[in-house]
């Protein structure tokens, strides 16, 4: 990981959701294996919800707030990805509308480099975590 320390989202699954590879300036990257697992058909193709789950991961870690949540996001799924792809999660803050709301735009590419998801994320940091009282 380059540069900034990881400060959200530490328990999360690298096999499901993927692996920060490097923190750095309002920005974040982050890659995920699709494997067996992640197939719903016999053509091989990955369930969505991994594609999304890989970026929203990647919006947090751009943030790197503890506390980070996200409240909305408005995606597009751009090409099928299948089993054996290897893509890349590459998120960018974009604006900061105030302390506590921040939008993050997020690009995944495929190993080809071929875009396959982008999207905006609209999150929230809180001042307490979302489940603490």
């Amino acid at each position: 990981m380059n540069k900034t320390t990881q400060k959200t989202h530490l328990l999360t699954s690298k096999k499901l959701v993927g692996s920060v590879t490097s923190i750095e300036n309002n920005t974040a990257t982050v890659t995920l294996k699709i494997t067996k697992e992640m197939v719903v058909d016999s053509f091989n193709l990955t369930h969505g919800g991994f594609v999304f789950g890989l970026a929203d991961y990647a919006a947090m870690v751009a943030i790197n707030e503890p506390t980070v949540v996200l409240a909305k996001a408005e995606v597009k799924f751009m090409k099928p990805v299948i089993i054996n792809e290897e893509l890349t999660a590459k998120a960018t803050i974009s604006e900061r509308v105030n302390e506590k709301k921040i939008v993050v735009n997020v690009h995944v590419f495929n190993q080809k480099d071929e875009l396959v998801f982008e999207g905006d994320f609209v999150c929230f940091v809180l001042e307490k975590h979302i489940l603490e009282k």
